[in-house]
């Protein structure tokens, strides 16, 4: 007889198919538009703050055990019902096998990062593995031990893990048609998976708003509670609002932050004619415009979207492809503030490191960082903008620790 969480899982799947069958846009949109069926998790039901290392190791291993158990799912399940999940008619299957499998690895790794601070009866505990496959079978019978208190946790969190692998297979589904962030294209590309354990970094895009907007009120709010961001802006908006203000006031606005280049409009930078005049242009004014000491040699490409062969004309430029590997959808109507909040913190747990994706222009991310802030207190590293690396700034070490070599934000492209 099927156990609860089995049957459960399940119906799970066969919810969220049918709810990309009914809701999901065409590929042709994807490409523009975020998921309809957005991963949605409930902190409130984990039972334990979370605002020390260890608080944060213990949440992060049983999510990372759920998550690890979704996605052995997903593997086995057929490519007829993956392509009802993904609501891609053709989509590149040995892209999703291929994600499918560096993402249970490197959850793999996460975990074994995550059981540093394990103590003695810690049900988020699992005996000792070195491999994944050893990992998967140790959690299929953790997963049928989970406390009682904690099933609905734990039925909860299932769902956001099949819901965002269903976010994520989908931009995998999509290439090399329409690229994303879901894959880099070369060694100058970076999506912050590679940086060191329990540290994060902010960022913005699309700003800045008009004077007085959301963008000052978001640079008002990181600056009370001590935090940098890197803030991608556009310049046909950065263009706008010096023609209401001036340099030396968005230099005072951005005193502290970091800016670098998110083109000069919001058009995907694959299919745009005009995509490399688009990074000149931006970057150009950026740098007439504000001290040299807070402009990265970044260009965050709109959607993720690039030319798979640009990487030759970003060296040229002395830019680096920054993408991102934990996306808020904070200018989603399907959330609000504080599922923006839920939703983070989840990713956080399963992913322990990376790059945050806010919108300065949207009121969420202001409402919902104060509340991120207080509720991980002094668990993670909220990274200052400024040693942001590039791309290949750190690299893996024994036993999956990752050490940093050097800031190639600092460092010239040859």
């Amino acid at each position: 007889m099927e156990n609860e969480s089995s049957t459960l899982r399940r119906f799970c799947w066969l919810a969220l198919a049918v709810s990309f069958l009914l809701l999901s846009p065409t590929p042709a949109v994807a490409g523009y538009a975020g998921p309809t069926v957005v991963a949605k998790a409930n902190r409130h039901l984990w039972p334990d703050a979370i605002k020390t290392p260890a608080a944060f190791d213990k949440a992060s291993r049983a999510a990372l055990l759920v998550y690890i158990l979704t996605l052995q799912d997903l593997q086995k399940a057929s490519e007829a019902d993956l392509r009802a999940l993904m609501k891609v008619n053709r989509p590149n299957q040995a892209s999703v096998d291929n994600w499918l499998r560096k993402e249970i690895e490197s959850s793999f790794q996460r975990y074994r990062q995550a059981s540093a601070t394990c103590v003695a009866n810690d049900w988020t505990c699992v005996e000792s593995v070195a491999a994944s496959e050893t990992l998967l079978n140790q959690a299929q019978a953790w997963n049928r031990n989970i406390p009682h208190a904690l099933s609905a946790w734990r039925n909860d969190f299932e769902r956001f893990c099949r819901a965002y692998a269903a976010e994520q297979m989908r931009l995998a589904a999509l290439l090399p048609g329409v690229s994303s962030e879901i894959a880099r294209f070369n060694d100058q590309e970076w999506n912050g998976d590679d940086v060191a354990d329990r540290q994060f970094f902010l960022t913005f895009d699309d700003g800045p708003s008009p004077v007085r907007g959301e963008t000052d009120a978001t640079l008002n709010m990181l600056d009370a509670k001590g935090k940098s961001a890197v803030f991608f802006l556009l310049g046909e908006n950065l263009q706008n609002r010096l023609h209401r203000s001036d340099g030396s006031s968005l230099a005072r606005l951005y005193q502290n932050q970091c800016v670098a280049s998110h083109g000069w409009q919001h058009r995907s930078h694959a299919q745009w004619s005009q995509w490399q005049d688009s990074v000149k242009r931006t970057q150009s004014l950026l740098n007439s415009t504000l001290p040299k000491d807070s402009v990265l040699p970044l260009f965050r490409p709109p959607y993720g979207q690039r030319k798979a062969d640009s990487g030759a004309f970003f060296q040229s430029q002395s830019l680096h492809v920054a993408l991102w590997n934990l996306d808020s959808q904070d200018w989603n109507s399907r959330l609000n503030a504080d599922e923006v909040v839920n939703r983070i913190i989840a990713l956080m747990l399963i992913k322990r490191r990376g790059v945050v994706l806010f919108h300065d222009i949207h009121p969420k991310a202001r409402a919902a960082l104060p509340a991120l802030f207080d509720v991980l207190g002094h668990a993670v590293d909220w990274g200052d903008c400024h040693q942001l690396p590039c791309s290949g700034g750190y690299r893996s070490g024994a036993a999956g620790v990752v050490k940093r070599d050097f800031n190639p934000c600092e460092t010239a492209i040859p």
